[in-house]
């Protein structure tokens, strides 16, 4: 607690008694010291398949995030010093993210799969006052032990299984803040300025542009749109402007692999064509005016969902927009989206279908999501494509899919890469490709508690 003294002059005999403001005034602040905890399971499989790999090469867990920063954990089947000759397996835990002076609590229990709960813990909790918090000086310090367990005991012992290991690490990052009394509070509103925009356009005052798509006539707005995309800007005011500005002609801003649905949509159909075939064309035209339909309704959504990200800065109600309930409409319409984004420049759409997308990764969808990733060069995306249809239960079923038929023709490079990752899977060796090609040197006394930058 701190105090502050004003000088007030002395009083005169005369002079009244002292009033309140002449009270010395007081001030107070609290300083708040507090872990952040989070953990992670990582489940070592195929152990015995693990040995001989090398005296300080490990096997590393997937990036998991505690406290802001990103955290990794290590087993060594081999070791981690050349002077203990592979007698004990090693365990750490590091910090995988850029960081100065971490300062963190950790826990390594070996877990006993039993059921007798006899768990075999290192905790850094249960001696805080001992020796306080651990300090992690830069990305690639670990925290651990060398000789963990001796292998020979590890191999007879009720913590392998099935020649699976399970390790849990909890780490408490630990993070200060002081409060103190607030004086005044100003709120302030969001931002209205997409919603103001948006008004904007659907009012359509002042627009000065207009785009038809199949027929249909949007009004727009060219400074709005040459401040959103670049790709608009050169059309609307650059060197090489298009001769009529006041109204564009908008065709093809569908993706690619729309043809995949429109087969798709035959196909389904195919059984009804069969039972009005009576030798004449005329039973085919409702089937081609529907598809007809189809194309002309999704060019006329996918121009008008674009312009509502231009002036709103958010994604459309895919249900509203399609009329539709269905995931798999809200999928096609995010594909679509995806491609007149980077057709267009438009990197925050880009991100938003890329979220989007994959949250509804699903069998029948998934294969023209990764052709789309590959071909606008989304790598995330991509990637977790590639791991929902590598696992065992999606890869048969995604293959017969028309979409997968269409990834062999268009992005035949994707397929290796796909089968580099079912081999992780069916090889049991995915654990040894998911940690970085980094090697972590930490110069650790015999018991791993001393770190230096990693070289």
């Amino acid at each position: 607690m701190g105090k502050i003294m004003r000088e007030t002059s002395r009083p005169s005999s005369n002079s009244s008694p002292a009033s309140p403001s002449s009270a010395p005034a007081t001030s107070s602040s609290t300083s708040i010291t507090e872990t952040v905890k989070g953990s992670h399971k990582f489940k070592i499989t195929g152990y015995s398949l693990s040995k001989g790999i090398g005296i300080g090469k490990y096997i590393a867990s997937e990036i998991f995030s505690v406290g802001g920063y990103d955290w990794a954990i290590y087993f060594y089947p081999d070791g981690k010093s050349l002077e203990d000759n592979a007698t004990y397996v090693s365990l750490f835990i590091a910090l995988a993210s850029e960081g100065t002076d971490v300062r963190a609590l950790f826990e390594l229990t070996l877990l006993d799969q039993s059921g007798k709960e006899r768990h075999k813990v290192h905790s850094h909790f249960e001696r805080t006052l001992e020796s306080g918090p651990y300090t992690l000086k830069y990305r690639g310090s670990m925290w651990g032990y060398k000789r963990f367990f001796k292998r020979t005991a590890l191999e007879t012992s009720d913590y392998l299984k099935d020649d699976c290991l399970s390790v849990n690490c909890s780490v408490g990052v630990v993070k200060s803040h002081t409060e103190g009394p607030k004086t005044y509070s100003i709120a302030i509103s969001p931002s209205s300025i997409g919603h103001q925009f948006g008004k904007l356009l659907e009012g359509g005052k002042g627009s000065d542009v207009s785009f038809e798509v199949n027929g249909e006539i949007f009004a727009a707005h060219k400074l709005v749109l040459a401040a959103r995309s670049a790709v608009f800007r050169a059309q609307l005011f650059g060197p090489m402007k298009d001769q009529n500005t006041q109204c564009i002609k908008v065709e093809d801003i569908e993706a690619p692999v729309f043809k995949v649905y429109i087969n798709f949509l035959c196909a389904s159909l195919l059984p009804l064509v069969l039972i009005y075939v009576c030798n004449t064309v005329v039973k085919y035209v409702p089937i081609i005016l529907f598809v007809s339909v189809l194309i002309f309704t999704l060019h006329f959504m996918l121009f008008r969902a674009l312009l509502h990200v231009i002036y709103w800065d958010s994604l459309p109600d895919m249900q509203e927009l399609t009329g539709l309930s269905s995931k798999w409409a809200t999928t096609l319409m995010s594909q679509h989206l995806l491609a007149a984004a980077d057709r267009y420049g438009l990197d925050r759409l880009r991100l938003m279908c890329e979220a989007s997308l994959c949250e509804d990764v699903a069998i029948n969808t998934v294969a023209t999501t990764l052709a789309l990733a590959e071909q606008h060069h989304c790598f995330r995306l991509k990637a977790v494509c590639l791991k929902f249809i590598a696992r065992p239960e999606n890869l048969r079923a995604v293959m017969q899919t028309d979409g997968f038929e269409y990834l062999k023709e268009s992005c035949p490079s994707v397929l290796t890469e796909l089968l580099e990752y079912v081999a992780r899977f069916t090889e049991h060796s995915d654990f040894l490709c998911k940690h970085r090609n980094e090697q972590i040197l930490d110069g650790s006394d015999i018991n791993g508690r001393r770190v230096k930058q990693r070289l």
